[in-house]
């Protein structure tokens, strides 16, 4: 892994920072090829300035000179069997041209010690089959467990 020799500056997005949030979605919505999911119907400042003040959703970004290199959203679950949380990484993604310089991993390490002071007790990420780089970063953090994962459509059958 190259380590970038650019300042990058790691932070929590807060509820005052839609513009930073709309570069992540530009970011997500290239290196996921989902333009539609992305920028198809952008959400209102307000509507994201609401997501960004929930305490239970994490922005990460890589910043450099004001410009979005890298991020994350991850999901706090609050468990029912203990006082605690398990957070998910529902997006990661980096720049494609500061990739392999350690910006993910450096998310990931902001994440889980921002989880250690939130009751956090795990951090999960799912990862497609065919997506080795991604396999490869979150096998040096954890455990791997292979599972089903299952979309069900909210106007899903009423009766099996």
């Amino acid at each position: 892994m190259q380590k970038s020799l650019l300042k990058i500056e790691y932070r929590r997005l807060l509820s005052d920072d839609a513009a930073l949030l709309r570069q992540l979605n530009l970011l997500f919505s290239q290196a996921y090829d989902d333009p539609d999911s992305y920028e198809g119907r952008p959400a209102t400042d307000a509507y994201l300035m609401d997501l960004l003040a929930k305490d239970h959703i994490s922005v990460f970004v890589a910043l450099n000179e004001g410009r979005v290199l890298g991020g994350l959203v991850a999901y706090a679950l609050d468990k029912f069997e203990m006082a605690r949380r398990e957070y998910y990484i529902y997006d990661l993604a980096v720049d494609v041209r500061h990739r392999r310089k350690g910006i993910a991993t450096a998310l990931i390490q902001r994440l889980c010690e921002f989880a250690t002071e939130n009751a956090g007790r795990i951090v999960y990420v799912q990862a497609d089959n065919t997506d080795k780089p991604a396999i490869a970063l979150y096998e040096k953090w954890g455990v791997r467990k292979d599972v089903l994962h299952f979309d069900i459509p909210v106007l899903a059958r009423k009766a099996i």
